[in-house]
């Protein structure tokens, strides 16, 4: 099967969140995105773009795609935060997600980052044995912690009275 990865284009963030929509029901979060397709044009393509994205195209519709964006390490320095690879269920197995894990790979490495990183949920076994086999390293002793924008706001009200 032929394809192509390529950088994504303003154009492409209605299938772009198709994918992202996806993953969601993937990751058993199906009512969690909140963004729209305005929302994925005006962050990436804006005049500060906060991510970059890259697109698998198969027979000219966008079968699967990575969004990553920069993001400073004090220890580190400039790297690359991988937030999401996703490969329609049908083209799972098919090499489009190995395409773009080494199109982003090769993108930090061209932008001259000391690290690469990303999150995987611990029952995605597939996804962490691919990493392992890549050469990635899975750290099992972090903990992502995250708060919402309603914690956010109760946090603020506790400590600032507003």
């Amino acid at each position: 099967m032929e394809f192509l990865v390529r950088e994504a284009t303003k154009e492409d963030m209605p299938q772009v969140l198709e994918l992202i929509n996806e993953l969601a029901v993937f990751e058993k979060e199906p009512d969690a995105v909140i963004i729209d397709a305005e929302d994925l044009k005006r962050d990436g393509f804006g005049k500060n773009p906060l991510f970059t994205c890259f697109v698998a195209e198969v027979e000219g519709k966008i079968e699967g795609m990575a969004l990553l964006y920069f993001r400073y390490s004090t220890w580190k320095g400039k790297t690359v935060h991988l937030e999401d690879l996703i490969v329609r269920e049908e083209y799972r197995g098919k090499g489009l997600g190995s395409a773009l894990y080494s199109k982003v790979i090769a993108f930090a490495q061209e932008e001259g980052v000391k690290r690469t990183e990303w999150v995987v949920l611990d029952w995605n076994k597939n996804a962490v044995d691919f990493y392992e086999r890549s050469g990635a390293t899975v750290f099992r002793d972090w903990w992502t912690v995250q708060m919402d924008e309603g914690q956010m706001k109760k946090f603020l009200s506790k400590t600032t009275g507003n």
